[in-house]
């Protein structure tokens, strides 16, 4: 049985770093990380549920800069593993 990796890319702070089709979010509950995810992530109903939160919690502020997602690394690990299954 193969074990398949998430496509989620972490890279470094810079926008340079933020490939073709993909963006930046920022991650965590209390100290943010910095993830970039592919931008087909978008289209998909548990990302856009996320979202929502996201905008619930922090309306169009983001004090990162970027998207801001107000849950823990690994929930965002795990419903963006399950993305890539989709």
């Amino acid at each position: 049985m193969a074990i398949r990796m998430p496509r989620i890319i972490k890279k470094s702070s810079t926008t340079r770093d933020v490939p073709k089709g993909h963006f930046a979010v920022y991650v965590g509950e209390k100290q943010k990380k910095r993830f970039v995810i592919p931008i087909s992530f978008l289209s998909q109903p548990l990302f856009q549920d996320l979202l929502s939160q996201a905008e619930e919690e922090f309306g169009f502020n983001h004090p990162m800069g970027g998207v801001t997602i107000p849950c823990s690394e690994d929930v965002f690990i795990d419903l963006t593993s399950r993305l890539n299954r989709i």
